[in-house]
């Protein structure tokens, strides 16, 4: 994993239509399964040959998995807030399976931002993440409910 940008960044950083962009990640057999040994213990995970008989023909990661390398990227990214990544939500979905040797990045957006009515020092930030591999596939479209602050 790559770091890109150590600034801190508060609600008054952010605007709609923002975008961020992580470094890369490269999946490795050994790491992807010793997750789902733990995590997720289901064959197309864990065995290539049962993997091959599954809707995924062929040994895939688990979602859970893909989401882990997610966060660590965005996190190690330029979406540093300040308060760190409060998450208060997130709808996940993975269109297309994560295998071994891919190479990951996220690209975020900021998609919309909602003050709080009752504590003007904070809002709800909502962004949508989109992992995608070398080949520009999207393996997870997340979007999150960030708790931010602004600057004291």
């Amino acid at each position: 994993m790559t770091t890109d940008n150590p600034k801190e960044l508060y609600l008054d950083d952010l605007h709609v239509g923002q975008r961020f962009s992580s470094g890369t990640y490269r999946v490795s057999e050994d790491r992807m399964k010793a997750f789902a040994a733990e995590f997720d213990p289901q064959p197309f995970h864990l065995d290539a040959e049962a993997a091959q008989h599954s809707v995924f023909n062929g040994l895939a990661a688990s979602g859970w998995y893909t989401a882990a390398v997610s966060m660590g990227l965005i996190v190690r990214g330029p979406l540093r807030l300040a308060n760190g990544l409060i998450g208060l939500g997130v709808e996940a979905e993975w269109p297309t399976p994560t295998r071994a040797g891919d190479s990951l990045r996220v690209e975020s957006e900021v998609i919309e931002i909602t003050p709080s009515r009752s504590k003007p020092d904070r809002a709800v930030v909502k962004v949508r993440s989109t992992t995608l591999n070398q080949d520009n596939k999207p393996v997870e479209i997340a979007v999150a409910k960030l708790l931010v602050f602004r600057k004291p």
